[in-house]
C-alpha cells in the first residue's frame, strides 16, 4: 500500500472534518493525533491495534516474532 493512502479511522476522521468545513463550521479544530502500533498476531492475523507507541516498542515486538506487518499510524482520539 503506498504511503499517504488513508484507511480506517484516519480516513473516516478526515472525511468527517471535510464535511464539517464544507457545511460552514470554520472554527473546527483538527483532532489530536496519537501514534498507535498496528500489526498481525497469531491470534488475529488481520492487522489490528496492538497498543500506543508510548507503551509498545514496535521493533522489539517484531524481532520477538510475536507480531508481523507492524506499522505505526497516527490515530485521532476523541475525549
Amino acid at each position: 500500500m503506498p504511503r499517504g493512502y488513508m484507511e480506517g479511522p484516519a480516513s473516516e476522521e478526515a472525511e468527517r472534518r471535510a464535511d464539517e468545513i464544507a457545511s460552514g463550521k470554520k472554527d473546527v479544530l483538527p483532532p489530536k493525533l496519537y501514534p498507535a502500533v498496528y500489526g498481525s498476531t497469531e491470534d488475529d492475523p488481520e492487522p489490528h491495534f496492538i497498543g500506543w507507541l508510548a507503551d509498545v516498542d514496535p521493533e522489539k515486538l517484531f524481532a520477538s516474532g510475536k507480531a508481523w506487518g507492524v506499522t505505526v499510524r497516527r490515530v485521532a482520539v476523541e475525549k
